[in-house]
């Protein structure tokens, strides 16, 4: 079979969804092109030629984009089979069936996809026939190696920016997929109810030493919560610092794993993690209530406080605009940012993120959700909502055009931080003081990664979505997709 694996938006790491099953169908004798549309063109002598087409889908806008794509790709190769797989494929089942598309893939996927191959192959001549496989696994697979190659090389992908602005080449691993939380708002749990599944420690390594010699300074874990096995991950970790004591890396872990798990911070520190990336999601415990999080505002502050302590560097990340945001709320979440001094540490897009609704979404248990949305917008993929007061929606607008012109400006975090504060402030009838930083505080500088880290929320204005940039001219991606 000749099989492409299509990726149009990973948080611009080189993904790992398409590198792990390529490893699995090239092991059994399929021709695999892997096309990441975020760093190059898409590539039509690849979909002429391709049987299988396979588009990964692990976030929100990466399903838009890909939908985006089935038209065209269709017109290129109408007899090839088209295939969505990852997070946000079953959730959207209906909906791309109602595409064309044949087979949904959701949870392990790896598997599914080497038996769709196999059933394709026999079955070529008579056509495929209605899906066999799961459309969500969550088996128990044994990983192989994720092989690379044939993607864009490392040194196009995202960058660690060091605080005297030194930039590190970064690689990115899984050693973790699911979560055995259930936070309402999390676009993993549909899918995976709580389960979480280890990849194999030594094919962990061995993806991580051969992306070094690829050149990698730096390594990303994407697991969506590094301690959900925390001995796992501190074993790959503790490996990895002996055999490469100059590589950082840097994962994310939950506030409540942050605090059940503080006798491992250390060992986080001592083996090269630069920072440390947590959902917050907010600083309102009625808030934090709705979405189930399972921490509080002063789990939070207690996690700040420690990792000063410890001279370790937090990255939050929030979801500030929800439908119960008041603008008092939000001048509140500003109001802490300042006083712990986090200015560098919270990228300014996290203060323009609105809650976002997808299928399958457990928000919808709640009785006050499900009377306020709108019928599902398939073309958005979401549970459209209004916020009762007009007035949040317009400050979010608000918001995420300062963080749009901030970053064409080059203006620092701190900077755009400073005219957020003031535009929210303004928009909640508070007086604004001629300084947004207190005298004599200076904003610590904070290593992080060039392209901000989200996840299950989206800016408030969707012209950030950058469809023009994927499958037109190989650029780096927006980092506001």
């Amino acid at each position: 079979m000749k099989i492409t694996l299509i990726s149009t938006y990973e948080l611009g790491r080189q993904p790992f969804g398409l590198a792990s099953p390529a490893a699995w169908l090239r092991a059994r004798g399929h021709e695999v092109t892997c096309l990441d549309l975020t760093r190059e063109t898409l590539d039509e002598a690849a979909i002429l030629a391709a049987d299988l087409i396979a588009f990964y889908v692990p976030m929100h806008t990466a399903t838009r984009l890909a939908a985006g794509l089935i038209e065209k790709v269709c017109a290129m190769n109408a007899r090839a089979h088209l295939c969505f797989y990852g997070l946000y494929a079953p959730v959207n089942e209906e909906y791309l069936r109602g595409l064309g598309v044949g087979t949904i893939l959701g949870g392990e996927f790896e598997e599914g996809l080497t038996n769709l191959a196999a059933r394709l192959d026999a079955t070529l001549n008579d056509g495929p026939g209605p899906q066999q496989e799961p459309v969500i696994s969550l088996a128990r697979q044994k990983f192989l190696v994720p092989d690379r190659l044939g993607m864009p090389e490392l040194g196009k992908y995202a960058r660690v920016v060091m605080p005297g602005g030194e930039q590190r080449v970064a690689g990115s691993t899984e050693a973790t997929r699911g979560c055995k939380h259930l936070c309402r708002h999390c676009p993993i749990v549909p899918v995976y109810n709580g389960a979480f599944r280890v990849v194999e420690r030594d094919v962990v390594l061995e993806d991580i030493r051969r992306q070094v010699a690829a050149g990698a300074q730096h390594i990303t874990f994407g697991d969506p919560d590094f301690f959900n096995g925390p001995a796992h991950s501190l074993s790959i970790v503790e490996t990895m610092h002996r055999e490469f004591p100059r590589i950082s890396y840097d994962v994310t872990i939950k506030i409540e794993h942050l605090r059940n798990h503080d006798a491992h911070l250390a060992t986080l520190r001592d083996t090269g993690c630069l920072f440390v990336i947590s959902a917050v999601e907010s600083v309102d415990d009625a808030v934090l209530e709705k979405f189930d999080k399972g921490h509080t505002r002063a789990d939070f502050l207690a996690v700040v406080s420690r990792f000063k302590e410890l001279g370790m560097t937090l990255l939050p990340t929030f979801v500030p605009f929800t439908p119960w945001t008041t603008l008092k709320g939000y001048t509140d979440l500003l109001d802490v940012i300042a006083h712990e001094n986090l200015f560098e540490n919270v990228s300014p897009i996290q203060l323009g993120i609105r809650l976002l609704i997808p299928a399958g979404s457990r928000l919808l248990d709640l009785p006050d959700v499900r009377s306020m949305v709108g019928p599902f917008d398939s073309a958005a993929l979401v549970f459209p909502w209004k916020h009762e007061d007009a007035r949040v929606d317009a400050l979010a607008r608000a918001i995420s055009e300062l963080v749009q012109r901030g970053d064409s400006l080059k203006l620092s975090r701190t900077e755009i931080f400073s005219h957020i504060w003031r535009a929210a402030h303004r928009a909640a009838g508070i007086a604004v003081p001629r300084e947004v930083i207190s005298p004599g505080m200076k904003p610590a500088p904070v290593p992080f990664l060039d392209e901000p880290w989200y996840c299950c929320a989206e800016p408030m204005d969707q012209q950030f979505i950058s469809i023009g940039k994927v499958n037109t001219a190989p650029a780096k991606a927006d980092q506001y997709v």
